[in-house]
């Protein structure tokens, strides 16, 4: 497995090695040993497992959760071929405003590790792209915020060559500007509180 951390601190790129032969490949995109190597601490317990089917073109976010609750994700592609976009939103981070990009596709079987807080976008690049989800939360649409991917401030690192479709919710999103206005953005000591406390036992 081939680490790769990104622009975002706390968010990482993970390139397994798969193995061909005559009846296909095998490939296991998450890898626990490399994750804790390379992010110091266990993947987050997994509350639910998720996947979107996109046309080419589609533009799914920018999305991230308030912390609390925080979601932390591992996202990769099992079909077709997706550019993924991470963004630094928590205020106080040493890389607040960053970005960076990976490219998935079950070719690669690259996946991306993002930490909560951060912000999160796909373009699909192909009709029938699949990304699938692993998250630290159960999805519930209250917590669920998202931001115009088309801010000028954000400035995401979009295909110019496609002519995006986003749901009716991303394209009334706010701005980043008028998101800090308003306090909706989280901050990188709670969200560090957040990923803390996922490998904090619970009492029964």
């Amino acid at each position: 497995m081939r680490t790769r951390e990104l622009a975002v601190t706390g968010a990482f790129e993970f390139a397994p090695r798969s193995y061909p032969d005559q009846r296909g490949v095998f490939v296991s995109p998450f890898q626990e040993d490399a994750f804790v190597a390379a992010t110091g601490h266990p993947l987050f317990p997994v509350a639910q497992a998720s996947a979107s089917e996109s046309h080419r073109g589609v533009l799914r976010g920018l999305h991230y959760t308030p912390a609390p609750p925080g979601t932390a994700k591992y996202v990769h592609c099992p079909r077709g071929r997706a550019l993924d976009i991470v963004v630094d939103l928590r205020l106080g981070s040493p890389t607040f405003g960053a970005r960076d990009t990976v490219e998935l596709d079950p070719g690669s079987f690259r996946a991306v590790y993002l930490p909560p807080g951060v912000g999160h976008a796909f373009v699909a690049l192909e009709d029938h792209t699949v990304v699938a989800y692993l998250l630290s939360q159960r999805y519930v649409a209250a917590n669920e915020l998202a931001l115009d991917a088309m801010d000028p401030e954000l400035d995401l690192p979009l295909p110019p060559d496609l002519d995006f479709t986003r749901s009716a919710r991303d394209q009334a999103a706010p701005t980043a500007a008028a998101a800090r206005a308003a306090g909706l953005l989280p901050t990188y000591e709670r969200c560090l509180e957040v990923q803390r406390g996922f490998h904090v036992p619970r009492s029964r």
